[in-house]
């Protein structure tokens, strides 16, 4: 089964500490700076977004959350209210449990959700389907312990 996004905003609860605001422009327009790597993004609050962007209740309960993340309650669901002209880290970014790398580097597969993978990668998709899906383990924790040592024995890299 496919993983599918829940909007349950858990991926930006914690962005506030990567992404911060270095200049208003007026007009709902923001440049963005990224502490980690220093990049610099122009960001609009999407035009539908406004009133949802003009709440800012979501720092009381999530005060780590990008400045531009909303909670809306009745919804049940949380929104990125740049999402036209979100950073680049949050266009490439995919809820994930386990982030598969092959030796150069480079993004094989990511496990997301309750044990899913997503990946186009032949070989690791055969590799999860002969000895991952084998692996019976109801604790999360150890799955994905059992499942890392699997996977870097057959020379990939897995970020937690």
């Amino acid at each position: 089964m496919p993983f599918e996004c829940s909007q349950c905003g858990e991926c930006c609860s914690h962005l506030g500490l990567v992404h911060v605001i270095v200049e208003e422009y007026g007009q709902y327009r923001f440049l963005v700076r990224n502490q980690y790597t220093g990049d610099k993004t122009p960001v609009a609050v999407d035009k539908d977004k406004i009133s949802l962007f003009n709440d800012r209740s979501i720092f009381a309960e999530r005060p780590e959350a990008c400045p531009f993340f909303r909670f809306d309650h009745a919804a049940e669901k949380g929104y990125c209210t740049v999402h036209l002209t979100r950073p680049e880290i949050c266009r490439d970014y995919g809820c994930w449990r386990l982030l598969i790398l092959k030796p150069d580097g480079t993004r094989a597969g990511r496990i997301m959700g309750h044990r899913h993978l997503a990946s186009e990668d032949e070989r690791l998709t055969r590799i999860f389907r002969q000895k991952v899906d084998q692996i019976v383990e109801p604790d999360d924790a150890q799955w994905d312990r059992q499942v890392i040592l699997t996977l870097v024995a057959e020379g990939y890299r897995v970020l937690t």
